[in-house]
């Protein structure tokens, strides 16, 4: 029912209930409050205490200080609880020895604390970090870190004794020249078992640090750097595949990339967006279109982002795209596809028509008035366990506080949205009602989602720009049943990234993808969470990305499931 509705039911009920209602719903959306989430940020007290640092200039603008900010979720140690990867930042300044900005590795104690073990990890370094994504290159069962910089990035190879060696230079994945390089995702995308790796890159890296000279007369309007990056020299994607042998090899022209015009890219979002069963790239670009690499199944793909109905917005413009994620929001086994952008702009919802075909949904399904911030990191997340998977989006300014520039610039509203899945084809702003975690003003970039406390419940990750992490925990209590679902691939590479996971339960599908990379230029929980509504177990079928299939009938609700390829389900655990 709409407001007035429910107001007119309410006035019915008579003066001696008024008490209830009003506790046990919200006015801004008729949703009863048990529904709403109570997100809480305990970043400090689980002991992030390290600030992500972008230092600028006094009297100059330049376009690097406003990127980067990239997070992951990741079980580094294979100890069944995810730890915390930050990418840190730089500045156009001299640091004191040993205060030098670096790079953060949290590992996560099981007590609802953390241990920074950047150092003992071997994961020290200095730069200007951009973006971070995992997966097991080597198939030999731990995880390993990509980390992306404005510069030459970098492949951490997991020891298996929690530390990591960098073994950029062995890999092949040294870059000759210097990029700005953003984005990236591992994916299999000739199903070889072995994960390749896809880079976007952003601006041409000589325009990273060139300084822009204010002018007064732009005071409360867009500087040549807030116009965009409009005129400057745009870039290419990058695809390396894995040789098998540690080693990985340049591919981009040969897999047919570098017949897309160059762009602007952020965040690659991986998924099989037309259900052939093999791996497509979608991009998310700024002030470009945005490209969607479909696979062509023989080692090539062709961009189709305009044909299919992604590229621009429901009026052909192009957008200021930054972060992306897909899921299917409305239950019909399709992976639809949302898209972040500038302020002043909607955020994308595209809705998968089938076929690799999509249509722009974002003004019916709800979305038209998130339009007064700068967003970044996304994810579709299910906090209230009821099938439908919300949406989450973190906003921040294009200048953060602390960077020397923002004191020049409009400020935008910079807190976190939270989008309620009403019906499986509308959401509603719940923001209001998200706990005190929602109220606060933040200049974020990156977000990673994922059962960070093994409670059940979805946790958020967010790397803020001269400032803390936040570290927001769901603490309302649990509505409805769930189910975790973790993959480990046999055939299929060892982190079955690429694989499909099908979900049954009261008479309703819902589908997602292990995935690399996402969000914006961050990495999520590779284990999948499913709410289940008010069902007590669940029908779950797994599409290997090496192509087989298997099913599995009434698994309980409420728990982990390990399902390993070839061998079915390998352990359980109830949280």
């Amino acid at each position: 029912m709409n407001r007035r509705q429910w107001l007119k039911n309410l006035a019915a009920a008579g003066a001696g209930s008024l008490l209830q209602p009003l506790c046990a719903r919200s006015f801004a959306t008729g949703i009863p409050s048990a529904y709403f989430p109570r997100y809480v940020d305990v970043a400090r007290e689980a002991g992030l205490l390290a600030k992500t640092v972008l230092v600028g200039h006094e009297s100059k603008d330049f376009l690097l200080s406003t990127t980067g900010g990239g997070i992951a979720l990741f079980d580094y140690d294979n100890d069944g609880w995810l730890d915390i990867f930050v990418v840190n930042g730089w500045g156009l300044t001299e640091f004191p020895k040993g205060k030098e900005p670096t790079n953060h590795l949290y590992h996560n104690n099981r007590n609802g604390t953390f241990t920074d073990v950047t150092e003992k990890a071997g994961l020290l370094r200095h730069g200007w970090g951009q973006g971070v994504c995992v997966g097991d290159y080597d198939n030999d069962g731990y995880l390993d870190l990509f980390v992306t910089y404005f510069g030459a990035n970098v492949l951490y190879h997991n020891n298996g004794n929690a530390t990591f060696t960098d073994v950029t230079r062995e890999s092949g994945l040294l870059q000759s020249e210097e990029h700005w390089n953003t984005g990236a995702a591992f994916v299999d995308y000739n199903r070889d078992g072995h994960l390749d790796l896809f880079v976007c890159n952003y601006v041409d890296h000589q325009y990273g640090l060139l300084l822009y000279d204010s002018n007064p007369a732009l005071m409360g309007q867009q500087s040549p750097v807030l116009y965009g990056v409009a005129g400057l020299k745009g870039t290419k994607n990058l695809l390396y595949r894995n040789n098998g042998n540690g080693t990985f090899t340049d591919v981009s022209d040969k897999a047919g990339l570098l017949k897309a015009e160059p762009t602007f890219g952020f965040t690659p979002c991986v998924g099989d967006y037309d259900n052939d069963g093999w791996p497509d790239i979608y991009v998310a670009d700024d002030s470009t279109p945005s490209l969607l690499f479909m696979n062509n199944r023989d080692g090539t793909f062709r961009e189709s982002g305009m044909l299919a109905g992604v590229a621009y917005d429901a009026n052909g413009r192009t957008q200021g795209g930054m972060g992306a994620d897909s899921a299917d929001y409305d239950g019909d086994g399709l992976l639809d596809i949302v898209k972040t952008n500038f302020s002043d702009e909607m955020p994308s919802l595209y809705h998968n028509d089938g076929k690799g075909f999509f249509a722009d949904v974002t003004v019916p399904a709800g979305l038209a008035g998130e339009t007064s911030s700068v967003k970044w990191g996304t994810g579709f997340i299910d906090f209230d366990d009821d099938g439908r998977p919300d949406l989450m989006i973190v906003s921040g300014s294009i200048y953060s506080p602390g960077s020397g520039t923002h004191h020049r610039l409009p400020k935008t509203d910079s807190k976190l949205i939270l989008l309620r899945n009403l019906d499986g084809s509308r959401f509603v702003n719940v923001s209001d009602q998200a706990g005190p975690a929602f109220a606060e003003s933040r200049c974020s970039r990156g977000a990673a989602f994922g059962d960070i406390f093994n409670t059940g419940r979805i946790d958020i990750a967010i790397n803020n720009l001269n400032d803390y992490p936040s570290l927001l925990r769901n603490q309302s209590p649990p509505t409805n049943a769930w189910l975790l679902v973790k993959l480990i691939g046999t055939r299929t590479n060892r982190a079955a990234i690429g694989s499909r996971v099908s979900v049954d339960a009261n008479n309703h599908r819902q589908v997602q993808e292990v995935r690399s990379g996402g969000s914006f230029c961050s990495q999520n929980d590779l284990r999948l969470h499913f709410g289940l509504g008010t069902a007590k177990d669940a029908r779950v079928q797994v599409r290997w990305l090496g192509g087989s299939e298997e099913t599995f009938e009434h698994l309980p609700a409420n728990r982990l499931v390990v399902i390993q390829e070839g061998k079915g389900i390998v352990s359980q655990e109830a949280f």
